[in-house]
């Protein structure tokens, strides 16, 4: 044959073959084409290619020959023909040949056609590839009490993280992120004032303006030169394997490099978007494989005011694996306060979770001490670390369906609030959904 043929031109002629009314609204004018003549020699060999399975025929397996078509439409039945052909007699090939020079402006206008179409779906694919939505909704429930504090509620959460990404181009690629609090009941203390606060000391009005279910977050990130890589906006920004000395968002921009095979450096201007921040952070961390099975990071910076953690502040993070499926991680912060200036954590993990693989599980535990002023901000993991605490965590995870993780775990801390040393236990399981 000839005539190119493809997968897309033979799921056009059978999704229109049965119709003239619809190649006709395919033709590029109504008058394209002329009718074909029901006593043409192609009807002959359409109805013979028709007994001889070539083609299906309408309805009721006959090619109804009876029946006046345009050349359009002759053409579509002998594009079908030719794609089938390889399979019939030497006669069938000769005639679908004949047909094929017969109607061959035709098959091309139809290929053309086909040809645009292609084009079409491929462009669509293009930008649907460019564009890739990821999150999760959380359903969570804490018990949460306090001695002496106040606290003494039940918490309930309801929670979608949605984060997008559109590739520019391949070195760069456009990112946000939208939040929203369904509900949130919070825990707090009263203080001299009459005003409520929860754990962090944020007002209960406020609790939710971070996540209004409006895109908050909007960055990019890229490569610049070789092996320079670099993130600039509004994100969420972690510092250490455990997000002590700073876990939150921040406006700026930060790069990396890699300065050997197994170290990566990177440096930062930030400023913090929490407690209307009016200064700017810098710094630089190392981090990656030192050792065998063993990983540092460690960071150094400095405010451009002092603040009321000073003006300088620093973090050493440790890992290593203990065993092919236990994990030890140890961290420890550091700011230019003049008292409880420092954060302590050790974090063991056994085994984790694999979203796809349903019966996967993990445990862990962590000790942690956060002073008053120990870090600029660290992540409190939705107010179960609070500044001014120290205590155990144990927890474990689970996946009970593919993409489904199921986490639940147990915390009892002494709270330093108002100047007073108590106990809190909070108790909290969440279900995550991921898409």
């Amino acid at each position: 044959m000839k005539m190119k043929k493809s997968l897309t031109t033979l799921a056009v002629t059978l999704a229109l073959g049965a119709s003239t009314t619809a190649f006709a609204a395919v033709a590029t004018s109504a008058d394209s084409f002329t009718d074909v003549p029901k006593d043409h020699w192609s009807y002959a060999a359409l109805d013979e290619l028709a007994k001889d399975g070539i083609i299906e025929g309408y309805g009721d397996s006959t090619f109804q020959g009876n029946r006046t078509m345009s050349r359009y439409e002759m053409a579509t039945i002998v594009a079908k023909a030719m794609d089938k052909v390889k399979s019939g007699s030497l006669g069938d090939q000769a005639l679908v040949e004949k047909l094929e020079k017969e109607y061959g402006g035709e098959l091309e206008a139809l290929n053309k056609k086909v040809d645009a179409l292609d084009k079409k779906v491929d462009e669509t694919n293009t930008r649907i590839d460019n564009v890739k939505l990821t999150g999760f909704v959380r359903t969570q429930w804490d018990s949460d009490k306090t001695d002496g504090q106040g606290y003494d509620n039940d918490r309930k959460r309801f929670y979608l993280d949605l984060e997008g990404e559109m590739k520019v181009s391949n070195d760069w690629k456009a990112k946000f992120q939208l939040e929203k609090n369904a509900h949130y009941t919070s825990a707090y203390v009263t203080d001299a004032d009459g005003k409520k606060h929860n754990h962090s000391g944020r007002d209960n009005n406020e609790l939710d303006k971070d996540h209004s279910g409006t895109i908050s977050r909007i960055w990019v990130d890229g490569t610049v030169a070789k092996d320079w890589y670099v993130n600039i906006g509004r994100k969420w920004s972690g510092i250490g394997y455990q997000n002590m000395l700073q876990g939150g968002e921040t406006d700026g921009i930060q790069f990396w490099h890699p300065i050997s095979k197994d170290l990566m450096v990177s440096g930062w201007s930030f400023e913090p978007t929490w407690d209307g921040a009016d200064y700017t952070l810098y710094g630089v961390n190392v981090f990656g494989k030192i050792a065998h099975n063993l990983e540092l990071n460690v960071a150094y910076g400095k405010s451009s005011e002092e603040k009321w953690f000073g003006d300088k502040y620093g973090s050493v993070d440790l890992r290593t694996k203990l065993t092919p499926t236990m994990q030890l991680t140890g961290t420890y912060v550091w700011t230019d306060a003049d008292d409880d200036n420092t954060d302590k954590a050790v974090r063991l993990d056994y085994k984790g979770t694999n979203l796809k693989n349903i019966g996967s599980f993990g445990a862990y535990t962590r000790y942690v001490n956060y002073g008053a002023v120990g870090d600029i901000g660290h992540d409190d993991e939705w107010g179960s670390l609070p500044s001014n605490m120290k205590g155990w965590i144990f927890g474990v995870k689970y996946v009970p369906w593919e993409n489904v993780e199921w986490e639940t775990f147990y915390s009892k801390q002494k709270v330093n609030v108002n100047s007073t040393n108590d106990d809190r236990n909070l108790f909290r399981t969440q279900v995550d959904f991921h898409f």
